[in-house]
């Protein structure tokens, strides 16, 4: 029995050997996946702070730039009753001494507010001649027109703005048409 024993411990002790090696390996494996997994795992949560850093110095960015439009938006009626107040004076009146310091106050009143749009970045919409664009232009009407091309802005009727790349008040305008025969 002894010898077959020894067939039985020889033949046993191959088999006992790979797999005690297999699970020696097999914790090490274990640990390499896990330390692989903990380092994308690391790798991926500093890419979302740094995105998340980028956005919000992006939103920090737009809202110092445009931090002023709802006060912009509400200037813009001022500049627009001050140039309604110079178109309404007739060529009569604009002769008359009376008048004159009174008209140079208010033209002196138009040219400083657009002084101060223009430094904080605001800028007037050129409309007239120009091809209708949906995102600056708001149509208003169409009219026929032999001397322009249809869809080319003929009218301005109040005037669009931008602030810096935005748009703070589309231009109100009136379109050519191809007139009817």
């Amino acid at each position: 029995m002894s010898e077959e024993n020894i067939g039985e411990n020889e033949v046993e002790t191959p088999e006992t050997e790979p797999s005690a090696e297999a699970e020696v390996e097999s914790p090490f494996a274990k640990l390499e996946g896990e330390l692989e997994k903990l380092r994308n795992e690391v790798l991926y949560a500093q890419a979302e702070t740094q995105n998340v850093r980028r956005r919000l110095e992006k939103e920090k960015a737009d809202a110092s730039a445009y931090a002023a439009t709802g006060f912009a938006r509400d200037m813009l009626s001022v500049a627009d009753n001050l140039g309604r107040a110079l178109a309404a004076i007739p060529a009569e009146l604009r002769e008359d001494d009376r008048i004159g310091s009174l008209l140079t106050g208010i033209e002196m009143t138009a040219k400083e507010l657009e002084n101060v749009f223009q430094r904080n970045g605001i800028s007037k919409i050129e409309a007239l001649g120009a091809k209708l664009d949906p995102n600056r232009h708001q149509a208003m009407v169409e009219l026929p027109s032999a001397d322009a091309e249809p869809g080319t802005v003929i009218q301005e009727m109040q005037a669009g703005y931008m602030i810096k790349d935005r748009l703070l008040r589309p231009a109100l305008v009136g379109v050519a048409k191809t007139p009817e025969a």
